[in-house]
This record gives structure tokens, sequence and C-alpha cells, in this order.
């Protein structure tokens, strides 16, 4: 496998993805270390934002220069409103957003210490996903792919299953979800990208080659790829049938937020351009590892001309992790 820097998009308008799930109104805090036990904390810094792993993952997108939907619910409230312009204002097409009638739009407190690791307080009203909107043909053939999160399972299952009738790229974001929600949507969807957490619940072990190997087994119809933070990703290289790994990038992190997200986003929008997979995967960790540089959540989110300076210095190749996985 080669390596390359080039993110040139392709000719003609700009490539659309729909993507389905979390809209949160989040208030960060920057803390020098995350509490240990009871008392007060005193943050030097705060910013309020609108994102969630759908919402960041388009605003990703967006940022590329792709032309990003959302489909996600907020509450009939002030803070629903808010979530909407934010989005709005930041590029997203929130056309389809729902505004759910008696819901509590979800919100999100978090605390970032100053080694960019979290501390999440997130609130969600049931009543916010109670229906889902009718998934047409139409609307999906309009878009080049589709990605989804585990927030919103049903309008989710609805869209994979739309997007693999018309051909699309059908992309589950595998984060850690309630029981059965993953295993509902996986067998819906083109692409996986598991988050390592959920992956090993998925899997049961902690070996990366094992835990892809699995879940390849499991999900047999899909691209298999799990994230691992500082230690890379990892994925099932269909032509060789090996694992393949590749190294993230090295930066000194401040802000780990929302990083998954902005992967997911730049991985979307990559296979809608008809990217080369290890094109894909770099490009994605690079995306992801350059919003880490930058605190505040999504709006670490590189431009497109930013990913390709970053990637023509980075070297790092990917390489098997591991022997052939079809016999393991």
């Amino acid at each position: 496998m080669t390596a390359s820097f080039a993110f040139d998009p392709p000719p003609g308008s700009a490539r659309r993805v729909l993507c389905v799930g979390a809209a949160v109104l989040d208030t960060l805090f920057r803390v020098r270390a995350l509490p240990t036990g009871q008392g007060k904390i005193l943050p030097y810094e705060m910013l309020q934002i609108a994102e969630g792993m759908a919402s960041s993952a388009a605003f990703a997108i967006a940022r590329l220069g792709g032309n990003a939907s959302l489909w996600g619910a907020v509450g009939d409230d002030a803070t629903g409103d808010r979530i909407i312009a934010d989005l709005s204002e930041s590029g997203i097409d929130t056309s389809g957003v729902t505004v759910a009638q008696g819901a509590r739009s979800a919100v999100s407190t978090i605390l970032i210490d100053d080694a960019g690791e979290r501390l999440i307080v997130p609130f969600y009203d049931v009543r916010l996903h109670d229906t889902a909107r009718s998934v047409t043909q139409r609307e999906i053939s309009s878009v080049d792919a589709v990605l989804v999160d585990v927030r919103w399972p049903k309008l989710a299952l609805a869209t994979l299953s739309a997007a693999r009738a018309a051909g699309k790229p059908a992309i589950l974001d595998g984060d850690v979800a309630g029981d059965g929600v993953i295993e509902m949507l996986a067998p819906a969807a083109s692409h996986i990208v598991f988050s390592e957490p959920a992956a090993e619940r998925l899997a049961g072990t902690a070996d990366p080659v094992e835990v892809v190997s699995r879940l390849k087994r499991k999900f047999a119809q899909a691209f298999i790829s799990v994230t691992a933070g500082e230690n890379g990703c990892f994925w099932f290289d269909e032509p060789t049938g090996n694992v393949f790994h590749l190294a993230a990038p090295r930066v000194k992190a401040v802000d780990t937020l929302a990083a998954g997200d902005i992967f997911h986003g730049a991985f979307a929008l990559a296979i809608a351009e008809g990217m080369p997979i290890e094109e894909t995967m770099r490009l994605s960790s690079m995306a992801a590892a350059l919003k880490c540089q930058v605190f505040g959540g999504r709006i670490g989110a590189p431009t497109r001309a930013e990913l390709c300076d970053a990637l023509r210095d980075w070297d790092a190749r990917a390489v098997p992790a591991g022997t052939d996985a079809r016999a393991r």
C-alpha cells in the first residue's frame, strides 16, 4: 500500500453527505486537571457551542469543502433555536432538523484538562426521538453518502437501509451505545468506523488485530475499522485479507473533544469522493489530530488546505498489524 497527501476535490459540484444523529448544545470548561472528588473546580476558559457526533462530523465535511446536511432533533425551546442557528451559521444545511414538540433540547457540560482529556455530563430528553421522519428514496438518491451515529437508532436504521438500496455509501459511527443498538444498525451499513471502547465491547477482546478480525466476521458486508486515539487506527483490508495499522500523527493534544467526529466527517467525505481506503484513513487521521491541537470541540476541524499542508509533512505508512486475518 502507498501513501499520498493529495486530497484534491473531484470535478463538478461538491459531494453531499447526509449526517444523521446528535445535535447538542455543549458548554465547555477548560481546567488544569479533571476533578477526582467532590468540591469546587475553577475553569480558566469557557465556550458554548452546538455540536454532537453527527453535527460535528457535518461541520468537518463543510470545512473540507463538502456539502453537509443534518437530520437531528432539538426541542421546541430557546436552546433548540440556538443549536439550529449555530449549526446553520457553520455552513450546515439544517432544513431537515426536527423540532420535537414538548421535548427539551440536548445539552452537555464538558470539562477539558490541560492534557486534552475530558469529562462529559450529557443530558438527552427521551422525547426528542419519540418519532422519526420518513426517509424517501428521492432524498437519499440526491446525496453521495450518508453518515449516521447511534443517538437516533430508528432514523439511523431507516437512513442506512435507504442508502444501501440506492447504492450509496452507508457509513456508521460505531460508538458506545445502548444494548443492541450497534447490533441493529451494523448489518445495514456498508462502512463502519468503530470507537475503540465500542469495538472491544462487541468483540470481547482488547487485542486490536483480533478485534478487527472478529468484527469483520460478524459484519462481513461492511468495511471495518477501529479508531484508537493516540494508538492510531486499524482496518480490515479486503484485497489482502490483512488487518492494517496506521500510527497516529504526533501532536500535543489540547482538546480531544470531537476528534472522533472530525475523523468520521473526513472519512465520509473522502468515501463520497471515491478516494482509496488508505488515503481516506490517512487524511481522516490527520484531520482528527489537527483538531486535537485546538480548544473548542468541533471548531478545531481543519480546512482542506490546512489538511493538505499537514499531510505533505507526514510520512507515516499503513502496515500489516498481524498475520492474515482470514486465517484467524
